[in-house]
């Protein structure tokens, strides 16, 4: 029986790697569409020789992207950026981009598109990032109608860039800022399996799920969970939001900005799956806890213990 193709953009990332080898597990033919193909190399060792293809596109460039997509039975967009660099800002990436992979997706005959966004889409949203996602979300379903979409709250995993970057600091600060927010913490596994289980399903063509953990936490319990798994004691100052954002000016000029002040705005809402939306359990999966997970990977941020030589 001649195997089924997917096309997944950005699947080089940290949801996208877990998610290779989900796919490649149930046997899809998956091209991982990166703007550099070295980047994903690593990848090919997720299937079978041949099953997992790194292809170079462009996902700014229409004729680009309908190569990729060319004779795919599914598409998947995973591709967004929290700070703008350059062309990568966020009207091109989250609205540009997506309404690409979608009309391509839709030309080609592709019986299935699944597309991420956030928890935050929302057209009000005081934050840019979430303003533009919402309104890529717009342009995948008038593109393509039976698109589906996930927004995952916060993803935590091996690879995070979240609860990493704390710990990380953690090792070298004796201050760490506490933002008045609430998030729902989602492991990267889980995004994973539900997007496969979306690929995979009919019935949720058209549907958005809200992808979120067994529970809400505030922010400052993060920091409380990151300090207990690793073994440090260190000041958790609260940080008003109006003072953060000054300091994400200064900061977002960084090459890297741990913080912007379209950051800041977003913190100003919480992070957490809505009253009446389609989550993990309406896909059949239990949401995996912080707990279970997190002191798998955060271990290495504990304080290293020197051994005395002894003496001969």
């Amino acid at each position: 029986m001649q195997r089924r193709v997917v096309t997944v953009f950005g699947g080089s990332g940290f949801i996208g790697r877990h998610l290779v080898r989900r796919l490649a597990a149930e046997d899809w033919i998956v091209r991982v569409a990166v703007r550099d193909t070295e980047s994903a190399m690593f990848l090919k060792v997720a299937g079978d020789p041949g099953q997992v293809v790194p292809l170079a596109a462009d996902i700014g460039n229409a004729a680009s992207v309908a190569r990729a997509v060319e004779g795919a039975g599914a598409v998947i967009n995973l591709v967004g950026i929290l700070y703008e660099r350059g062309r990568r800002t966020f009207q091109r990436m989250h609205v540009e981009a997506a309404g690409t992979v979608a009309s391509a997706a839709k030309a080609a005959g592709a019986s299935r598109l699944v597309h991420m966004s956030a928890i935050g889409a929302d057209a009000e949203s005081p934050a840019e990032y979430g303003r533009t996602k919402a309104a890529g979300e717009r342009a995948v379903r008038e593109a393509f109608p039976e698109a589906s979409i996930v927004r995952p709250s916060v993803v935590f995993g091996q690879e995070d860039d979240f609860l990493n970057r704390f710990a990380g600091m953690a090792r070298v600060t004796p201050v760490l800022p506490v933002f008045p927010t609430e998030f729902q913490p989602v492991w990267v596994g889980d995004v994973a399996e539900a997007i496969a289980r979306v690929l995979q399903d009919p019935a949720t063509a058209g549907k958005t799920y809200e992808l979120g953990g067994p529970r809400v936490v505030s922010f400052r319990e993060l920091m409380e969970l990151i300090l207990r798994e690793i073994g440090r004691e260190r000041l958790l100052l609260p940080l008003p939001l109006a003072l953060a954002e000054i300091q994400a000016w200064f900061l977002e000029k960084l090459p890297v900005p741990p913080l912007t002040r379209d950051q800041v705005k977003l913190l100003g809402t919480a992070n957490v799956v809505g009253a009446s939306a389609l989550t993990l359990r309406d896909l059949g999966i239990e949401p995996t806890a912080l707990e279970a997970v997190v002191p798998s990977y955060l271990n290495r941020y504990r304080p290293q213990v020197k051994q005395r030589r002894r003496s001969a």
